[in-house]
Parts: structure tokens; sequence; C-alpha cells
């Protein structure tokens, strides 16, 4: 089983559409099962950085099966400090990513990143939930 290009599309449009009823602006990432990006946007007038932080975010919950902000507590440890090593740059263990799961399987993740912590994993969550409809 894999995420699809048209799943990723909705998940990103209704990510999109809930950070516009929030009134707030961000990038959303939506990768697959092994954290490449399928799809990505970066709304008008947030930070270039943002991107990045989005993908980053959407590549740990996607390869711990978690929401991000499940790693957060556990990225100091050492086993985490050493995985975070080997995939430089990659990773970024903060609040605003949520895995896409399907049978108990890791299918990919929505990240997001602009807007406070809360508020990102509250739109990473608008996106997955649009897949249920």
């Amino acid at each position: 089983m894999y995420l699809t290009t048209s799943e990723a599309q909705k998940m990103l449009q209704a990510a999109q559409a809930k950070a516009q009823q929030m009134g707030v602006k961000v990038s959303i990432s939506v990768v697959d099962g092994r954290g490449d990006l399928l799809t990505m946007v970066r709304l008008d007038g947030i930070s270039w950085r943002t991107a990045g932080i989005s993908k980053g975010k959407a590549y740990a919950s996607a390869n711990f099966g978690v929401p991000s902000a499940d790693l957060t507590a556990r990225a100091s440890s050492p086993v985490m400090q050493a995985f975070m090593a080997s995939v430089p740059g990659e990773m970024v263990p903060a609040q605003g990513a949520v895995p896409v799961l399907r049978d108990g399987r890791v299918l990919g993740a929505i990240g997001v990143s602009g807007a406070k912590a809360e508020e990102d994993e509250e739109i990473a969550k608008a996106g997955v939930a649009a897949l249920q409809k």
C-alpha cells in the first residue's frame, strides 16, 4: 500500500483550506512512507524556511509512524541523535505533523510549519481527515 498522488493532493488542499480558515500562513508538505516529498505548498507571504521545516516534520512522522510532537521529548536521546545524524537535515522532531495510517501501516505523513505548533498540528490533522471523507 502507498499514498497516491491524488490522495496527497486531496490532503494538501484540505490542509490549505484549514489554514486559510484559521487565518494563518504556513507551508504544508506531504511525504510518502519513506519520507520522500510527494507534494508541497508554501502559502503567499510565509518565510522560505517553513518549507523545509514542514517537510522535516512530515519526514519524522512518517519514519516513526507517530505525530511529530511525540518525538520532541525523545529528540535528545542518543538513539534519536544518531538517527538524525544519519539523515542530516531531513528530520525535524517538532509538533506539526501527523502520519497517514491505513490498516495499521504508515503510508506517509503531512507536516505543517509557520503558525503556532498546535495550529500546525491542527492543520495537518485536517489534511488526514480529508482521506476519511
